[in-house]
């Protein structure tokens, strides 16, 4: 049966008679701060509604048990490219004006398919770093500004030049966006150069939907448009896909800048949802995924397109206020939000549709994580990963087409230097002396969901008993306990787990 599959699976990978690609497109579109219970087909209590998230669950796999690599979003969007654990290299995010964080010497899963014949683009927020000191004029050095940290001004750079270290520098083709919509500069990149040189510094006059503006200060065009930032990058991925032949396979990754702050829906999409200016924002989501669905089949590719979507962390602090005044629980039945080892900072929504291929309509409970992405689509189009490269990937693509289990028995979580998480099967250990949280939580809601429990020494749960984590068994398991903190240490020596 094996050899028939196998037989089976050349054949499709080698092509089709009638001249066409039969390398499947794939597509990546990836959500920012969006909670495990925003995806309203996994959320029965939602207030807030994603109809084309939901059809495309319909449409394809669900995955209940996926994972970011981090709790926050420079380390999750390194390890979905590099197909390796954030922590080997780095903890945090980028900052303005950092330099690149991608390793040269690894493969990034966009060069990894240019080796396949893919056209390739970045569209959104790359937050993966710039070689700013490629257009620093001579002497430039961040400023103090009225009580702000010491920040770059406009004429701090020569704007005109090509800046190096992005996207182009990584495999893509093409990239179109505004880099991290809350940080400097604040304009609009396309592949390696800006467009309109960002000539004032940042002012934000009007109030956002939801929370704060989270906007650094630094330079920005002139009247910059937060609330057109989205519409404009859909624009964009659409028109990509519309210039795309069916003679030569595409790969898109487009990370939305939504619905992370600043919450700024459009007029379109105020008071759709039940869940105030999130909610809102998270149907703007909803309608991008929609209008990048319809592109694919209006230009008949969807039947040979992989769409994968997911989040790179769990939603942020505003979602207990909003689970407060709106009843709605972004981070659904899990413990923790954004930047938390507990499973709402980085268990994640998750959905493949691949027609004919991934079946539809089908809720995988198995461990997952966007690490494995890379070493999957390899499997998929017949790739060579170079030694070296994706250490910490796993193919999971007989997973996908539900013909066995997941390759993946261990992963580890982290978010800072501070603490680690690893979990083995259904059993997951926290080591950090904070416990699982990070983010501060709120003396009602603890209360509210009975998280009482003292996690100082560790703690120890069994996620299939116990998901919302309010049972820490360390004390009654000390032998596995032990076990599993070797098991990690372990894998932090490692330089390849696969």
């Amino acid at each position: 049966m094996r050899f028939w599959y196998a037989f089976a699976c050349l054949l499709w990978f080698t092509g089709q008679s009638n001249g066409q690609n039969s390398l499947p497109n794939i597509v990546i579109l990836y959500a920012d701060d969006m909670g495990y219970g925003d995806l309203a087909i996994q959320n029965p209590d939602s207030k807030i509604p994603t109809p084309h998230l939901d059809e495309l669950a319909r449409q394809g796999t669900r995955f209940t048990d996926a994972h970011s690599s981090s709790g926050v979003c420079t380390p999750s969007r390194y390890a979905l490219l590099q197909g390796r654990y954030h922590w080997r290299k780095f903890h945090g995010i980028v900052n303005s004006f950092d330099q690149p964080i991608l390793d040269n010497d690894k493969t990034t899963l966009a060069e990894l398919l240019k080796t396949r014949g893919y056209q390739t683009a970045c569209i959104g927020k790359w937050h993966l770093g710039w070689d700013w000191d490629s257009i620093k004029k001579p002497g430039a050095t961040p400023k103090s500004i009225a009580d702000s940290k010491p920040q770059f001004a406009p004429e701090d750079f020569d704007w005109t030049k090509s800046i190096s270290g992005g996207p182009l520098s990584h495999g893509f083709d093409y990239y179109f966006g505004d880099d991290v919509p809350n940080f400097p500069p604040y304009a609009w990149f396309e592949n390696d150069r800006i467009i309109t040189p960002p000539t004032v510094p940042l002012t934000t006059p009007k109030k956002t939907a939801e929370g704060s503006w989270e906007a650094r200060p630094g330079p920005a065009v002139e009247n910059w448009d937060f609330w057109d930032v989205m519409p404009q990058l859909t624009r964009k991925a659409v028109q990509w896909i519309e210039k795309q032949s069916a003679d030569a396979p595409f790969f898109l990754y487009f990370p939305f800048t939504s619905p992370h702050a600043p919450i700024v829906p459009t007029a379109d999409f105020q008071g759709k949802s039940k869940a105030n200016g999130f909610g809102d924002f998270m149907v703007q989501t909803d309608d991008t995924v929609g209008r990048v669905i319809e592109a694919l089949e209006r230009k008949g590719f969807s039947k040979n397109t992989i769409v994968i979507f997911s989040s790179d962390n769990g939603p942020e602090t505003y979602a207990y206020e909003r689970l407060r005044n709106f009843n709605h629980r972004s981070m659904g039945p899990l413990r923790g939000l954004k930047r938390d080892l507990w499973e709402g900072g980085h268990r994640v929504p998750m959905v493949v549709k691949w027609p004919g291929k991934v079946p539809a309509n089908r809720v995988c409970d198995e461990l997952m994580s966007q690490i494995d992405l890379f070493a999957t689509v390899a499997k998929i189009v017949n790739a060579t990963i170079p030694s070296g490269s994706a250490e910490d990937s796993y193919d999971q693509m007989e997973l996908w087409l539900n013909r066995g289990s997941s390759a993946r028995k261990v992963l580890v979580h982290n978010t800072n230097a501070n603490g680690y998480a690893i979990r083995s099967e259904d059993w997951l250990l926290i080591q950090a002396k904070s416990g699982g949280g990070i983010s501060k939580v709120p003396d009602w809601f603890n209360q509210e969901n009975r998280y009482l429990s003292n996690e100082s020494s560790g703690a120890l749960y069994n996620l299939r008993e116990d998901l919302a984590q309010r049972n820490n068994l360390i004390d009654q398991n000390q032998d596995r306990a032990k076990k599993m903190a070797l098991q990690l240490e372990d894998l932090k020596l490692q330089s390849q787990v696969r």
